[in-house]
């Protein structure tokens, strides 16, 4: 099953849990900013950013089914449908861009790359990119699982492993996400905890970035 075949499968009754601290982005995204949410899912990010006030939402997932539903869920979101990693936004159009637990599911670092640098094209100079992901962890449980799809996929990154539900998702390392948000100067780089989609804890970071 690919990862975009997985979403569409979970899109009725997926629940996100990853969180972040409204208070810390109040203090670079301002509530008249343009903002683009990447990897929106059926658009909770949104409609809490909504809640506290902003205005200028937009959102963009993989999964058709996702968008669906977040339509359903609050017609006044704006979402669409990406592909290929690519975003259908002019070049230093939005002011702040959220990409929230979405590399974890980009396995190669190859397509990572290629999103940031679209994220950086999109931006204007001095936008603000939020990222928070899952980093490595060292219990036995997932180093068993990062082992295990290691001997499978040898050409893929350390730190891959499929979910029992039949997602492919990927824990980085400290390194692996500073190199990929070298073209940003970083306001805030802060370690946590996040509760994952199926009720587990893992490792991760909080990150604000500054478009140079």
């Amino acid at each position: 099953m690919s990862n975009k075949a997985y979403w569409d499968s979970v899109a009725p009754t997926k629940k996100f849990t990853t969180t972040f601290d409204y208070d810390l982005i109040g203090r670079y995204v301002q509530k008249n900013f343009s903002i683009l949410d990447i990897g929106c899912g059926y658009g909770r990010t949104l409609s809490e950013l909504k809640e506290l006030g902003y205005t200028d939402l937009s959102g963009l997932d993989l999964s058709d089914a996702m968008i669906e539903r977040g339509k359903k869920v609050d017609p006044t979101l704006n979402l669409g449908v990406m592909s290929n990693n690519q975003i259908k936004f002019k070049d230093n159009s939005v002011d702040a861009i959220f990409l929230l637990a979405v590399l974890t599911c980009i396995e190669k670092n190859s397509d990572q790359e290629i999103l940031i640098k679209e994220i950086k094209r999109v931006l204007r100079p001095g936008g603000i990119l939020i990222v928070n992901d899952f980093l490595l962890n060292d219990d036995e449980r997932n180093k068993k699982r990062y082992e295990n799809f290691k001997k499978q996929h040898e050409a893929l990154p350390y730190g891959i492993f499929r979910t029992d539900d039949g997602a492919v998702c990927r824990h980085h390392s400290e390194e692996h996400l500073k190199n990929l948000l070298a073209g940003f100067e970083t306001a805030n780089y802060s370690l946590t905890t996040f509760k994952t989609m199926n009720g587990h804890i893992s490792k991760g970071i909080n990150y604000i970035g500054i478009n140079e």
